[in-house]
């Protein structure tokens, strides 16, 4: 399903998408305050962020996700997570979906994007336990896709609901997605022109 409204409203299981590193230092320089990762820091956590923090260090992750410890970051956390390695927080899916350069700016090239997409389902899979699961458009805010600058939301969600769909296969019990987009942006996307795409894969 695709709606217009606030992620946070939604029922079930909610992904906010962080960087690479898990960062949770909202400052605008690391985490910009108008992002979704900023606003559920800021406006949305039960617990001080630095109970967040111990969640995540002490957290059980699936072999393979912890990628190394990178020493030279001068900023922020420094263990890095394979693109698409996810960290359960009550009732919210934290992803590792955006690669970090040295001067904090966020970008992925395409492959890596898809890489995220296939390895998030997985691992979605694997935690969702028949709850629904609502997710933005990934990569609609401040990431920037190499090689794909003028790349549109509906054609994010295009690749999306296609990366899902392939995985969704392999689901026993497929979740229920709902994808939520900003009422601001809902305009901008054709929707019957999305409705033939889910239809035709």
């Amino acid at each position: 399903m695709i709606k217009a409204g606030d992620l946070f409203q939604q029922e079930g299981l909610k992904v906010i998408a962080f960087n690479e590193y898990f960062d949770t230092q909202v400052d605008d320089v690391i985490i910009s305050s108008k992002t979704l990762n900023g606003i559920f820091i800021k406006e949305h956590l039960s617990a001080p962020v630095e109970d967040l923090d111990r969640h995540i260090d002490s957290y059980d992750f699936i072999d393979g996700e912890y990628i190394e410890e990178n020493t030279d970051r001068p900023q922020g956390k420094r263990k890095r997570y394979r693109l698409g390695t996810i960290c359960m927080y009550d009732d919210y899916l934290l992803a590792a979906f955006s690669k970090f350069d040295d001067n904090n700016r966020a970008s992925l090239t395409m492959p890596e994007y898809l890489e995220f997409l296939i390895n998030f389902w997985d691992r979605v899979n694997s935690v969702y336990a028949l709850r629904s699961v609502s997710t933005p458009i990934f990569g609609s805010g401040i990431t920037r896709i190499k090689g794909h600058k003028s790349i549109s939301d509906e054609d994010l969600l295009k690749i999306l609901l296609w990366t899902f769909r392939i995985s969704e296969m392999r689901f026993k019990y497929p979740a229920r997605l709902t994808i939520v987009i900003h009422k601001d942006k809902i305009d901008q996307i054709n929707l019957l022109d999305i409705t033939t795409v889910k239809n035709g894969v």
